[in-house]
Order: C-alpha cells, then sequence, then structure tokens
C-alpha cells in the first residue's frame, strides 16, 4: 500500500466535475429522458387513512379523451406479485401481504388506489378525478402508543405488532436494581421524510418482441430493482435493465419498491409502450417513505462515584401500514437497540422494542436510520444524569469513553476501533470548552437565554451481509468494478455504486486516478446501469466509497500490474523496476519516462505481437468487495451546539454548531465536509421543523413544503468541521469509513442538549424531550405557556 503514501489526487479537495454541468443546465434526469411515444401515468390515491373500497367505478374515467388504460388494485393483482418484507432471522414477525395497488381496503391517505395511462399527464389527472370510488371509512391508528391495542389494522394478523423484541445483557436487572442513581426520561420522536430536490420518477418501456423491459428511474438501487421488477413481473432478469440518470438527491427515499412504479412498469408490460410517471411534490409528501416515529422511555443507571453503569430503553416504533419492501423496518430499532451508549464503557444494557402497524404513510430507512435516536437517547440521559448528581458532564463523558480496542459493548455489538480520544482531543484544540462556557455565562449575566451541548456520536458505515445476506433479501452488501485500459490510454471504470448528487463518482475516479498513475480527466465514470455494470448495492447506508471504492481501488491494481508487466516486456525490465505517473511508464527509482500509457495500449489493443507469442495482453480488470470479517465500520464524531432562545416568543437560533469527525482514510475531504455539512442540515432540520404531521383522522397535514419546514441557509449558522486523526484498521482495505450520515446522526442531540442547558439555567418548569423542538414546547418548558 505504498502507493498510497505519494501526493496525487488522492486526498486532494477535487470539486465535483459534473456540478459544472448540472448548474449549466446540462443535466438528464428520468423526466429529461426522451420518449416521444411515452404514455403518462396518473394515480388516484386515497383520500382516507383507512377506508374500505366498496366499488369503483371506471367507466366515465375510460371514456374521457386519450384515456388508454385504467387499471384497480384488482385488475393488476393477476398479474403483478404482491411482496412482503419478511427476513428468515426473524421468521415469527408479522408481515401482511402488499399489493402495487390497494385491493379492497385502503390503509394510508395516499396510498394508490388505481392508475390511469393516458396520452398527457394532464388528461390522465382528469381521469382519476372522474373515477368514482365508494368509501366505508375505517378507524384511523395513529398513535403509536396505543397502537399495539387498537384493532388490527391487518384482520387476519390479528394484531398491530409487526415484531416484539427483547434483549438484556447479563446481569442488567441487578445493575440497576444496584445503582446509586437511576434517571429515567421519555422521548418522542417526530416522523420526518428525506424530500429531494428531484422527486421519485420512472420510465418503464416493455419490448413483447424480445420479453424486455427498461427501466430509466431516479433510484439508488438499480440492481435491486432488477431483482425485483424481474420477479415480480415475471420476466427474465437478464432482460431487464435498469438505468439511472442523474439523480437529484435521495436519502433513503429512493432505495426500496415503491407499488407505484411497480404498476408503472406493470402497466407499460401490458400495454406494450412506454410508461412514465413523475410524482409531484404533493405525492411525494404522500407517498414517500417517512421515518422515525419512535416513543422511547430510557434510563441510566450510575454507580455512587458517577460511573455510568447501564442504559435501558424501551422502543415503539410506528411504521404504518406495511413493512417496507425488501428490506424491512428493523433498521431503527437495530440502531436504537445497538447503539445506544455506543461511545462509553458501561457494565449492562437492557432493551424492548415493538413495531407497530398504523394507518400513516410507510417507513422506511432515512438517512442515518435510527442512529440519531440513539445518540440523542444517551447523550440527553447522561447530561440529566449529570444534572442530577451535580456533575460535570464534559468530565463524565471524557471519563468513560471507550478506550481499548476491540471492545463488546452490552448492546451486543463489537467495535473494532473507535475514536473518541482523538475527537475530544481535537475539540479541545479547537474550540477550548471553558471559554465557551464562560461567554455562555456572560451572556446569562445580561440577561439571555443561551446553552451549550455536546454529542458523542457512532455512524455505522459500509455494512456487511449480517445486515440483509442473513435474513434472505436480495439487497448486496457488496459491489464491483470493471476498469478498461482503452487505446487512448484513458481508462472506463464500470461501477455498480450510484451517484445521487454526493460525488460518488469523483471519489471513485480519484481512487482509479491514483492506482494507475494518471490525471483524473483520463478516467471515465460509468455508473447506474445494470446492463454494463457489475451487480451490487448502489449507494447507501454511506458505503460508496468504502466498498464500491475499495473494489475500483482493487480493480485498478490489478490492471496496473498488467501494465507494468506488458510494460516490463517492451522495455526489458522487471514490473517491479517500474511505476505508472502522470500518464507514463516511468523507472520507479529516477522516475524517467520510458514509455507512454497511450503508446503501451495502442499496442496492445491494435499490435499485440510486440509484446512476443506467449502473452495475451488484458486490458480489463474486475474486482469485487464487500465487509467479510466485520458486519460495519464505524465513524466516530462530536458536535458541539450554542443556541439562544427568544423568550417572548419561544424561537430558537442557533448560534454556532461544529462537528468534530473521524472517518479513516480521506479520499476528497471537500466531499467529506459538504456530506457533513449536509448531513448536519438535515439533522438540525429535523430537530427544529421537518413534522409529518397527520390530524386524528390520520389524514396528512403536510402534504407541501409550505407546511414541511425544512432549514434555508438563514437558519442555521456556518458549519465548522474539525477532522481528528484516525487510528488504524486492522484489516486489509483501504480504510475507508463512510461519512454519509455522520452529520444526520449527532446534530439533533448536540441541539437537544443545548436547549436544555439554556433551560436548565432559567430555573425552567422542565427539559424538552420531544422532536420538533417547536416554540410551543419551549415557551411550555419556560413556564410560559
Amino acid at each position: 500500500m505504498g502507493e498510497l503514501g505519494r501526493p496525487g489526487v488522492l486526498g486532494g479537495r477535487v470539486p465535483v466535475p459534473r456540478t459544472k454541468r448540472l448548474l449549466a443546465g446540462r443535466g438528464r434526469y428520468t423526466s429529461d429522458i426522451a420518449a416521444p411515444t411515452a404514455l403518462a401515468a396518473a394515480f388516484l390515491r386515497s383520500p382516507h387513512a383507512h377506508a374500505r373500497i366498496v366499488s369503483i367505478d371506471t367507466e366515465t374515467a375510460k371514456a374521457l379523451p386519450g384515456v388508454v388504460a385504467l387499471m384497480t388494485g384488482r385488475d393488476l393483482a393477476d398479474t403483478v406479485a404482491g411482496f412482503a418484507a419478511t427476513t428468515a432471522v426473524h421468521p415469527e414477525m408479522k408481515v401482511p401481504l402488499q399489493r402495487a395497488l390497494a385491493v379492497d381496503v385502503a390503509r394510508w391517505h395516499g396510498e394508490p388506489v388505481a392508475v390511469v395511462v393516458a396520452d398527457t399527464r394532464a388528461r390522465a389527472e382528469d381521469a382519476v378525478a372522474a373515477i368514482a370510488v365508494a368509501w366505508e371509512p375505517l378507524p384511523a391508528v395513529t398513535d403509536p402508543a396505543t397502537a399495539a391495542d387498537a384493532p388490527p389494522i391487518h384482520p387476519d394478523l390479528g394484531t398491530n405488532v409487526a415484531l416484539h423484541l427483547e434483549q438484556a445483557s447479563d446481569g442488567a436487572a441487578a445493575v440497576f436494581e444496584c445503582a446509586d442513581r437511576v434517571v429515567e426520561r421519555t422521548f418522542s420522536f417526530n416522523r420526518q421524510t428525506g424530500v429531494p430536490m428531484e422527486p421519485r420518477a420512472i420510465l418503464a418501456d416493455f419490448d413483447p418482441n424480445e420479453g424486455r423491459l427498461q427501466v430509466v428511474m431516479s433510484h439508488q438501487c438499480p440492481h435491486q430493482m432488477q431483482v425485483e421488477f424481474a420477479r415480480l413481473l415475471g420476466l427474465a432478469q437478464h432482460r431487464v435493465r435498469i438505468t439511472t440518470p442523474d439523480v437529484g438527491g435521495a436519502f433513503g427515499v429512493k432505495q426500496q419498491l415503491y407499488g407505484d412504479e411497480l404498476a408503472v412498469a406493470a402497466a407499460s408490460v401490458a400495454l406494450e409502450r412506454p410508461v412514465r410517471f413523475v410524482a409531484d411534490r404533493a405525492e411525494a409528501m404522500l407517498s414517500d417513505i417517512q421515518a422515525r416515529e419512535h416513543v422511547v422511555g430510557a434510563r441510566i443507571a450510575l454507580d455512587e462515584d458517577g460511573a455510568i453503569t447501564g442504559f435501558a430503553v424501551d422502543d415503539v416504533y410506528a411504521i404504518g401500514p406495511y413493512l417496507q419492501y425488501p428490506r424491512s423496518n428493523l433498521g431503527e430499532c437495530r440502531a436504537l437497540m445497538t447503539l445506544t451508549g455506543a461511545p462509553y464503557g458501561f457494565d449492562a444494557f437492557a432493551a424492548t422494542a415493538d413495531i407497530v402497524f398504523q394507518t400513516k404513510a410507510m417507513a422506511g430507512h432515512y438517512r442515518g436510520v435510527g442512529h440519531p435516536l440513539a445518540c440523542t437517547v444517551t447523550e440527553a440521559l447522561i447530561d440529566e444524569a449529570a444534572r442530577a448528581s451535580g456533575r460535570d458532564r464534559i468530565e463524565m463523558r471524557k471519563a468513560q469513553i471507550v478506550r481499548s480496542f476491540p471492545h463488546r459493548s452490552p448492546t451486543g455489538v463489537v467495535f473494532e476501533r473507535l475514536a473518541f480520544a482523538e475527537c475530544f482531543e481535537a475539540l479541545g484544540a479547537k474550540v477550548g470548552l471553558p471559554a465557551i462556557a464562560a461567554e455562555v455565562e456572560d451572556a446569562r449575566h445580561a440577561g439571555r437565554i443561551l446553552g451549550w451541548g455536546i454529542a458523542a456520536f457512532v455512524e455505522q458505515t459500509a455494512r456487511g451481509p449480517g445486515f440483509y445476506g442473513q435474513g434472505g433479501q436480495a439487497v448486496s452488501s457488496r459491489d464491483g468494478a470493471v476498469v478498461r485500459l482503452e487505446p487512448s490510454g484513458t481508462i472506463r471504470c464500470l461501477s455498480s455504486v450510484t451517484e445521487q448528487g454526493q460525488g460518488t463518482e469523483t471519489g471513485v475516479r480519484q481512487l482509479v486516478a491514483r492506482a494507475l498513475g494518471l490525471p483524473m480527466d483520463d478516467v471515465e465514470m460509468i455508473t447506474g446501469d445494470t446492463a454494463t455494470t457489475p451487480h451490487g448495492g448502489g449507494t447507501w447506508g454511506s458505503r460508496a466509497m468504502a466498498i464500491g471504492g475499495q473494489a475500483a481501488w482493487d480493480a485498478a491494481m490489478i490492471l496496473r500490474a498488467e501494465i507494468l508487466r506488458l510494460a516490463g516486456l517492451l522495455t526489458q525490465r522487471p514490473p517491479e523496476a517500474l511505476d505508472l505517473r502522470n500518464g507514463n511508464v516511468v523507472d520507479s527509482e529516477t522516475g524517467s519516462a520510458l514509455i507512454m500509457l497511450a503508446d503501451l495500449a495502442a499496442m496492445a489493443h491494435f499490435q499485440h505481437y510486440q509484446f512476443g507469442t506467449d502473452h495475451q495482453p488484458q486490458l480489463s480488470a474486475s474486482a469485487e468487495y464487500g465487509p467479510l470479517n466485520q458486519p460495519f465500520r464505524a465513524g466516530t464524531g462530536i458536535q458541539l451546539s450554542v443556541v439562544e432562545i427568544d423568550p417572548g416568543t419561544g424561537q430558537l437560533v442557533l448560534l454556532r454548531h461544529l462537528v468534530v469527525h473521524e472517518a479513516g482514510r480521506v479520499v476528497n475531504p471537500l466531499l467529506v465536509d459538504e456530506q457533513i455539512r449536509g448531513g448536519v442540515a438535515q439533522g438540525l432540520g429535523a430537530a427544529l421543523f421537518e413534522h409529518c404531521a397527520y390530524d386524528e383522522d390520520g389524514r396528512a397535514q403536510a402534504t407541501s413544503l409550505s407546511r414541511y419546514i425544512v432549514p434555508m441557509a438563514i437558519d442555521l449558522p456556518d458549519i465548522e468541521l474539525v477532522h481528528a486523526a484516525s487510528p488504524a484498521f486492522t484489516d486489509d482495505g483501504l480504510g475507508i469509513v463512510g461519512v454519509g450520515e455522520a452529520g444526520t446522526v449527532g446534530a439533533g442531540a448536540a441541539l437537544l442538549n443545548a436547549v436544555n442547558d439554556a433551560l436548565a439555567a432559567t430555573g425552567g418548569r422542565e427539559s424538552v424531550f420531544a422532536f420538533p423542538l417547536t416554540p410551543q414546547r419551549i415557551l411550555a418548558a419556560l413556564g410560559v405557556l
């Protein structure tokens, strides 16, 4: 791995080349893909949270001009298979069968009930409006706390509890019984959604002559969708091609199967014509996956010296009417049950979790997947315990951060390495916590309500097969890459990871360029096409660089060895005496150029006899990579917030937000910084504003961006970043840690602790443990309301 020690494009703050193209208006999103003969799809969606479909009269709609087809759920049920997110890890889990469109009963406001295909979207929408449905409203189930006792929304299952989980480390009960102090709080987490700038979109085109289905869609996991569309539509998998052109954000919203997208593909197969559907913003707010509606009762136990001895959580997780397909909804619970207390050494852990059905939109895996919950519970409990025992909250943390590795947490997780000691050191070097405390105290003396708080967090990145493979889901935890030496001496790299705006292609390109000693411009990336790229997981869970980047590096190193072998034949030198630099094969000792890579490539392609009759130049190489010896790679960090409360309005003003982060080997610091900043913005937005509100009848209220508030630049301070030193890995990879979710994980927890620090300084009535941190909640905590 000495190659990595030389300066070059690896480790450089390289801008994303495609940004210039996108800013110039040359982006090609799914909506931009030309398809002159494509029909347009529009959906009738349930206006009720829970209702029986007594009858559907479609005759008037079908007769309208331009309407080509109208299909209800029952129409599609005969030709499109149902789907259920089962997992072999929990065979006892109650998993209802889901259909592309609702059949007989609709179970959330916005569930697709019928699809109209017409020559234009406007005519399709007109026809949707002409469908007459006789509804019989059924009771809505909205409150997570009472969902388990409500009448089952799937009567055949006999319960609204999809899964009950329990776990406890040895002696957990005794630890809490013997504790000198136990602090208990209840946390309420609000439903959120991803709000990508580009909504979900799909263009499906079925050719009956060859039985081929070509799908262009805005998605994170094209290979997954190839498998699922083939299986559910009864097509040969190798004749289903998924391409993902420019994708305008995803955040987890675009990593599962949606019924409406399956219905579009089915319509194309049935009509033997291309069909397009693009969700508008209102549809997106109704039908995109939502996440994080949890009620968590949590406890922390301390001994007489103030040391943390145990954590316990009891989680109720409301997921809507079905489990997210194909991954199920275990991720959020798992994160809470495995990452609570993760930065610290303690003796015991106990947890229960109930995943409950309800009549709201479906829940899924949104950026961070449960990590913010575990971080918030842990860090807020420590602050509460410190306040209750009169101890310093920072010193409590420093005293118990894990410093010896590998470390097995009482939650059952083994951490190969964490970097909290390094992060605290970097934090102290950057800001000086006593100075911040003094500034806040001075402001308080001046009559202002200020507080500051920190949160230490762990991000599980680059997950291995233990998360889905064991459960039997067709979700790949591996990725692959093919690198080809072109006759011009440039490189074409085909990678199974995808690009959703985060710069993945740029990072992979940097690795390939570095391995082959080329300028980045000499490497062309191809992603998002199941017909050309190796099968792989795509981009989710902070994995693209750690897994896909590793695969590309490995492939490039194989090709590098072959290039040096061929160069050795031409120059009569041993390959180990050669190197690749700046597009040349050079003497590794002197650096003197021996042959241009372009000349070698041309000979290999067109004059291969130059290498002798015993050698066949191999001008492409491939590699695949997936974690084998560890379930994930952990990134670690600390976030710090300083906040001011307006006592008159309850408004929060963020004065400062800082992130200290450790991410192993950093390929491109610019990409890392902006991923973290973006994540922080989403984490703070969730804590401050974002809320998928429902009325008591289960009707969605946040159906536009005027009702679902996302943070704007004016709401946030400049987000400061500090990179901490990286402890070594023990595996044989590049040691890259994902960063896609780090910012989101700790932002809300740091903000919550800052708010409660401010409230405590006022002698306020109580702390706040419910998100979002609305002015009403702040004023109530101040005793004003």
